[in-house]
């Protein structure tokens, strides 16, 4: 690590802590040269590999642009696409790899999508499941509304009473 102020190519660490978030680690450091602090923050690379075979970081503000494409139109704030790509990258951490194909994240993002908005979950499905046509939108919420219905028979559900 370099010194900012002198560019000293060594420094020695002070302080380490864990950021707020748990996914970095914050290093007060001195430099031997110039004895001046200074602060790093080091987080574990995590590398995307796109269809085309490029590799690029991962990016929160990616997976928002891609999900509001989704969400437009839907009653969906900014504060809950920031809330869901922090929950995708936290399961794609929690796999332990450091490279990780861009399908696999489309993948990640459908549960906490689905969780958010229904039909942003079916449009942005439509594309990373590949769903060819008719029968395949029935599918899917089929799906929803099979899935909506073992919810509200799951015993310590409230179920609502009949009109």
């Amino acid at each position: 690590m370099h010194c900012p102020f002198c560019k000293n190519p060594d420094s020695r660490v002070v302080d380490s802590r864990t950021s707020d978030d748990g996914l970095s680690i914050r290093r007060r450091r001195e430099c031997p040269e110039c004895g001046k602090r200074f602060s790093t923050l080091e987080t574990a690379s995590l590398t995307v590999m796109k269809r085309n075979g490029v590799a690029v970081p991962f990016s929160r503000d990616k997976v928002v642009g891609g999900v509001r494409k989704a969400c437009q139109g839907r009653p969906v704030s900014d504060d809950d696409l920031a809330v869901l790509a922090h929950r995708v990258e936290e399961t794609i951490r929690a796999r332990g790899v450091a490279e990780i194909d861009a399908t696999d994240i489309g993948l990640a993002i459908l549960p906490p999508l689905r969780e958010l908005d229904e039909v942003a979950y079916l449009r942005f499905a439509s594309v990373y499941r590949g769903f060819d046509g008719l029968d395949d939108f029935e599918a899917a919420i089929k799906e929803l509304r099979d899935d909506d219905a073992k919810k509200r028979q799951a015993p310590g559900s409230i179920e609502e009473p009949s009109a």
